[in-house]
């Protein structure tokens, strides 16, 4: 059964709504690599606007996100890379019946995305929550030959990040109140769902580094739970300034028959990232397990984003079955992320040490 296709007949417009990082890094040289076309961008600091509507060709940069409505084309996807606290102020604006496509993640709260949820049903749009760690080349290699049969029965899936994060090309980080679980772990907490399903319960704790003190939390450690059989954890510390050597990215699942492992090459040394790396191993009898490289084209960054619009597309002209990230599905994702925090502030169970 057909559900998504990387390739899109007939693209649609594209309108930008922020001009970030995200925005220069990822959107728009994805968008430039698959011959989309981004017809007009807003952001509130017009310069910034300009500098990537002249480095990429843009035509139209709005001066309100009102014009930017208004002069869209007609059947336009937006595409809004703002931080999550301005997606209540974005949305309303936006045409009803229209494709949207929003960065994650889906509000700051789970109570936000619960009003991001009623208004995309409101207006009747179809809505999806940019999550595209799950289109990355080498997931979905990997989820490939998981489908394949090639490792058994998947039954251990782990994240381990342990890097030197820049976060100060993020400012709007600096003082919010949740940071790393809900901007960056969320997106291993969505790929896991989308592996296994909804956990039945999570164990969290997500905590400051001593010499990043002015954000929220850098370091997060976490265990789904999915029964006695299935492990699910995530580690993450983006406060290894100790240089690459010892520095780890990767995802990993094991199965019964074999295992699977990617390097997430661009987190480390960002955002020059190294080349990322997908092995396969797969038991034998007799035989000693040796693992061997699979070739993967493309990245995370740009390619996967590559997916999660074609993928809006695509649905809108009946082409997908499947909204991969719908705002319905990405809603039970920022209900993990919700779970994760009030697991950390509940703490751990006491010792008794009498």
């Amino acid at each position: 059964m057909k559900h998504t296709s990387a390739r899109v007949e007939s693209p649609h417009p594209i309108v930008l709504i922020g001009a970030g990082g995200i925005a220069r890094d990822a959107h728009l040289p994805a968008y430039k690599k698959a011959g989309f076309r981004v017809t007009g961008i807003f952001d509130l600091d017009r310069a910034k606007a300009q500098s990537l509507a002249d480095a990429f060709a843009i035509g139209n940069v709005a001066d309100s996100l009102e014009q930017a409505v208004r002069t869209a084309p007609e059947g336009a996807v937006f595409d809004v890379a703002t931080p999550a606290a301005a997606l209540l102020c974005v949305i309303p604006h936006l045409p009803n019946g229209s494709g949207l496509l929003m960065q994650k993640p889906m509000g700051e709260t789970l109570a936000q995305a619960r009003e991001i949820r009623e208004l995309c049903r409101s207006k009747s749009l179809t809505a999806a929550v940019n999550f595209q760690l799950r289109f990355a080349p080498a997931i979905q290699a990997a989820r490939r030959l998981i489908a394949e049969g090639a490792i058994g029965d998947l039954h251990d899936m782990e994240v381990r990040v342990s890097v030197y994060t820049p976060w100060h090309l993020w400012t709007f980080f600096y003082g919010i109140p949740r940071v790393e679980i809900l901007y960056h772990s969320i997106h291993y907490l969505d790929l896991m769902r989308s592996f296994l399903g909804d956990p039945h319960r999570i164990y969290a704790k997500t905590l400051k580094h001593p010499k990043m003190v002015q954000l929220a939390s850098t370091r997060s450690t976490m265990m789904l739970d999915y029964g006695d059989t299935i492990g699910a954890s995530i580690s993450t510390n983006h406060g290894h300034e100790f240089g690459l050597k010892h520095q780890e990215s990767y995802v990993k699942w094991e199965g019964t028959q074999g295992a699977i492992k990617t390097r997430l090459g661009l987190l480390m040394d960002y955002p020059k990232g190294v080349p990322e790396e997908t092995e396969l191993c797969q038991l034998s009898e007799g035989g000693p397990a040796e693992w061997k490289r699979i070739e993967v084209e493309g990245s995370w960054f740009p390619d996967a984003f590559i997916g999660t619009m074609s993928n809006v597309m695509n649905f809108l002209d009946g082409v997908d079955e499947r909204l991969v990230s719908s705002v319905e599905d990405a809603y039970r994702t920022m209900a993990l992320v919700e779970a994760a925090y009030g697991s950390s502030s509940r703490g751990g169970t006491p010792v008794s040490y009498d």
